[in-house]
């Protein structure tokens, strides 16, 4: 199914849309794992709460209302800092399990540098073109990507994959509008 991504947002209101959650996990998962990693918790923890932040997610997204003007993806990145924090402040009332000098060896780094605007979109439209890519004829993908990622002239991969140039071109077109068709929204 290809949805637009402001789309999916407003079918995770409904609470048996599971192609929808199945989607949505697709493409966060990736990202929420790579920002439990870098707040430096053990990956066995950050797997606990990229759970968390997802629960969190099951009960919130029922009730969101998608705002263009505001950034999705700091409400994410809020989501899961919060209940990092909560796990870090449930450890510190558990000393039997954590001591407090465990706690004084924790650096808290500020959310900002941990969950980079930059870095949150290049994730983001890394994880997109992987599950895309299985959406499109392999010579349209390879046509794309030795184009755009390759930065390889058009004639070069025209000559190369046995299209014209104008194929090229479109093949390059039809992934890009797909593209910003599936993160349209979520990106800043």
């Amino acid at each position: 199914m290809h949805t637009t991504s402001v789309s999916l947002l407003m079918r995770l209101c409904l609470l048996n849309d599971e192609a929808a959650w199945a989607r949505f996990v697709e493409l966060y998962a990736p990202l929420f794992f790579h920002w439990a990693n870098r707040t430096g918790m053990p990956a066995e923890d950050a797997a606990d709460l990229v759970q968390d932040v997802f629960l969190v997610l099951v009960r919130k997204l029922p009730e969101f209302d998608y705002d263009p003007n505001r950034s999705f993806r700091a409400w994410l990145r809020t989501i899961l800092f919060n209940q990092w924090r909560d796990r870090l402040r449930r450890d510190a009332a558990m000393p039997e399990i954590q001591g407090p000098e465990a706690l004084a060896n924790v650096s808290i780094a500020d959310d900002a540098q941990i969950f980079g605007d930059m870095e949150y979109n290049q994730r983001l439209v890394a994880r997109a073109l992987e599950l895309m890519k299985v959406e499109f004829q392999p010579t349209t993908w390879r046509a794309c990507w030795e184009v755009i990622a390759e930065n390889r002239p058009a004639a070069e991969v025209s000559a190369e994959l046995g299209i014209s140039i104008d194929a090229v071109y479109a093949a390059k077109s039809r992934v890009l509008r797909r593209l910003r068709s599936e993160l349209d929204g979520l990106l800043e």
